[in-house]
């Protein structure tokens, strides 16, 4: 095992030093890219389905790759975390597809690319992490019993099947949080949720593996994206100054995907296999899906409607999450932060299943977070029904008219 000379001590101080410099890189390269973007063209302009209505300029995830750069360089000089770069490639090679998809989503940002030419982009980015080894090796099982590749109830995959399933899930996750983004603030707080809570239980991996090094990397991922997304959020967050563009929303996709694959493969393994030891398995699954389960749901939810009434999955409407949270009475910042609070409830919830051992006082937990959170949500349609029952206010006077939303991004 390669375990840290510092001794059993977590390097959580040493996460946080680099998720702070990537916030602060991020935060400082904003002005420069917003620049550049408005002079080589990359600004979203009104159209009919947007809702901003000014030209704001789009390139804020060139931006969020500095940060994301600028994090893990301080991070190769650190003693205590040096040795993730040492024990596997998985860091450079989510730097490479990071570098390769931000490329493509700042083309799309300028030159609007078809879907076709995206998804390659997308599906490259997804093949680099599986040269580097960043993809799922075991699964669960819920039968079990001899069998090649099956010790107990626990499958190991073989190359073709761990290659498939990190694609895939790659791409779900790069085109929900794609998808989701259409407030201002919208993908870079939900990136910001997320990455925090795969940060925490990736820490915990590596506290369950004895502080072993070659536990590091997912943290480290996790850690740097957080700080980017937070040193983002000023300049996105209503009234935006700056969009994060699809090259913004698919780096965060694609860093979630790749930190929850690459802490599949760090989970201890025992010989035996009890309620514990299944949830651990599936954690980085669940984890994934909590994490992005709004996102996910707005895209599934997209491609079935689009596909009913005729139309691509990729073409862009007004019926997504956040719209309908608009059209129920929301004010734009309210409808961010509800969604804000369902991501939040879903993701910590899942990761303190997977390292708290009392699933019942989390389930419980979980179970008032998500009551709140529909509570919260259905308040501005029970404060309209009781609008219609009469056209006037308390006071006889004519209802006041509709605050129009802020501005927006393109979805």
């Amino acid at each position: 095992m390669a375990q840290s000379q510092f001794g059993l001590g977590l390097p959580i101080r040493e996460y946080l030093l680099v998720g702070l410099v990537a916030a602060v890189v991020t935060f400082l390269l904003v002005g420069l890219v917003r620049v550049l973007a408005l002079r080589l063209g990359a600004v979203a302009w009104p159209r009919g389905r947007d809702v901003h209505v000014t030209p704001t300029p789009r390139w804020g995830g060139l931006a969020m790759l500095g940060g994301v750069l600028g994090g893990i360089g301080l991070a190769a000089q650190l003693p205590a975390l040096r040795l993730a770069f040492d024990y596997s490639r998985d860091v450079q090679g989510v730097l490479l597809a990071a570098v390769l998809l931000v490329a493509v989503g700042a083309l799309d940002d300028r030159f609007e690319l078809d879907a076709i030419t995206k998804l390659a982009g997308q599906t490259t980015a997804a093949g680099v992490l599986v040269l580097f080894g960043v993809q799922f090796s075991v699964f669960w099982i819920p039968w079990g019993g001899g069998g090649t590749g099956i010790s107990g109830s626990i499958l190991s995959l073989g190359p073709e099947q761990g290659v498939v399933l990190t694609v895939v899930l790659t791409l779900a996750l790069v085109n929900a949080m794609n998808f989701v983004d259409g407030l201002d603030g919208l993908a870079a707080g939900i990136g910001l949720i997320a990455a925090v809570a795969t940060g925490i239980f990736a820490i915990g991996l590596v506290k369950q593996n004895g502080n072993d090094a070659a536990a590091y990397p997912p943290a480290l991922m996790a850690s740097v994206l957080a700080g980017a997304c937070l040193g983002f959020l000023p300049h996105n967050f209503n009234p935006s100054r700056i969009f994060m563009g699809d090259s913004g929303s698919m780096l965060i996709g694609l860093m979630l995907a790749a930190a929850t694959t690459s802490a599949s493969g760090r989970i201890p393994i025992t010989t035996t296999t009890d309620g514990t030891d299944v949830l651990a398995l599936f954690a980085p699954l669940i984890v994934l899906l909590a994490v992005a389960f709004v996102p996910l749901l707005d895209l599934l939810m997209a491609v079935v409607r689009r596909t009913r009434n005729g139309t691509s999955p990729f073409s862009p409407d007004k019926m997504h999450l956040h719209h309908r949270l608009l059209e129920i009475g929301h004010s734009h910042r309210r409808a961010v932060l509800l969604i804000y609070l369902w991501a939040g409830v879903l993701a910590f919830g899942a990761v303190a299943l997977a390292l708290i051992n009392d699933p019942a006082f989390v389930l419980w937990a979980v179970a008032i977070g998500l009551g709140v959170a529909v509570l919260a949500s259905a308040v501005p349609r029970a404060r309209a029904a009781g609008r219609r029952a009469g056209p006037t206010g308390v006071d006889g006077s004519p209802a006041a008219p509709p605050v129009r939303p802020g501005p927006q991004t393109r979805r």
